[in-house]
């Protein structure tokens, strides 16, 4: 691994009925046995039956990695039909309800389950997560606390799961207001160095709170595994497109702040509970809302936050080679997220049906149909 900023993109799904678009509770025989024959270690199960998971090989090119992308969903989509089921990417199901659910057999969730009870049953939320390579331990932390006030950004830029057990939340992103009940979610701490971040985990393992750092499930954080720093705070994006730009708008960050160390360099807790506010923002709006801007004192529009973010990073992203992908946010931010087109579909089938069950029925189609276009 070397200083290229190398990244993979992972993304967590539902599975569906093919016909209904229903959660599907349990697995049908040999359906994750077949994935894993044709994608191998690209696809994976998640904590509950009704989820799974794919991934990218590392890269440093985005036509690669869009490339990828929308090939695994191709491929988990034709072996899910030959199964009469189907996938969608959102940060929530529209219709899901949480009782009743079924975890994956195996000893990591097995631990997780036993630990979280109904909360862990009630985590019926897939989201988008970006790994960029960072060898340097003491790099990680320090970009991880200088990224705190950018996340909102991504929160906003990604929400997709405006509806929860078949209501209309009036959140654009409710999947964070779920995923936070889990402890060790959010914000990461303001850890000054890879020292005190390691004395965090420590800790934590030999009072066997947890087993290891990946059970640290901050909106941001390091990976365990990888030499990388793993966003985790954007919903599961229905359009491949938006995943590949939001990947983009990352990795030209990360390089931006490792080329300018003094950049937000100071950022402390005041940043922090203004960045919690923006988060909540961030949720309730999406890219139509409002942040809290501390330097300037005043409420700054997202859009316009979006358009400030892209043009600090430009020039990164055009070393990087991934200009064109990054410049896609302008228009998620001007044109609406996954939410947004949900919220339109439901409207509209409602006004022209008059149902409410046949209007939440379409947005589950579009969320079929566009998952794998």
């Amino acid at each position: 691994m070397s200083n290229d900023y190398s990244f993979g993109i992972e993304e967590e799904f539902f599975v569906v009925d093919a016909h209904t678009k229903a959660v599907q509770r349990r697995m049908p025989a040999g359906f994750f046995d077949e994935l894993k024959d044709r994608l191998g270690e690209s696809v994976s199960v998640e904590m509950l039956q009704s989820q799974l998971e794919i991934a990218t090989r590392p890269t440093t090119g985005i036509g690669s990695a869009q490339d990828e992308i929308r090939g695994l969903r191709h491929a988990v989509s034709q072996v899910a039909g030959e199964h009469g089921l189907a996938v969608i990417a959102a940060g929530t199901h529209p219709t899901a309800t949480w009782d009743g659910v079924r975890a994956t057999r195996a000893n990591r969730y097995d631990g997780v389950m036993n630990d979280l009870k109904m909360l862990g049953e009630r985590n019926m939320v897939c989201g988008l997560h970006v790994h960029v390579e960072l060898p340097d331990p003491d790099q990680r932390v320090n970009v991880m606390r200088r990224m705190v006030p950018y996340i909102p950004h991504f929160i906003a830029l990604s929400t997709s799961s405006p509806f929860w057990g078949a209501k209309q939340t009036g959140l654009m992103g409710y999947r964070l207001a779920a995923y936070d009940e889990l402890p060790r979610t959010g914000l990461p701490e303001m850890f000054e160095n890879s020292g005190d971040y390691e004395r965090y985990v420590e800790a934590m393992v030999a009072a066997r709170a947890i087993t290891d750092s990946s059970y640290v499930w901050w909106a941001i954080r390091p990976s365990r595994q990888l030499p990388t720093l793993e966003l985790r705070a954007p919903d599961s994006c229905t359009r491949s497109g938006d995943t590949v730009a939001i990947a983009a708008l990352y990795r030209a960050l990360v390089r931006f702040l490792v080329r300018n160390p003094h950049h937000n360099r100071d950022v402390g807790p005041v940043d922090r509970a203004i960045a919690d506010e923006n988060k909540w923002r961030a949720q309730r709006y999406g890219v139509h809302g409002s942040f809290v801007d501390l330097a300037q004192r005043r409420a700054v529009a997202v859009r316009d936050a979006v358009d400030g973010l892209v043009n600090l990073v430009a020039s990164d992203a055009e070393a990087l080679g991934c200009l064109d992908a990054l410049l896609r946010v302008r228009t998620i931010a001007e044109e609406g997220t996954s939410a947004d087109v949900q919220l339109a579909v439901f409207q509209e089938a409602q006004h022209r049906t008059g149902n409410r069950t046949e209007a939440l029925g379409a947005v589950k189609s579009w969320l079929a149909t566009t998952t794998v276009q």
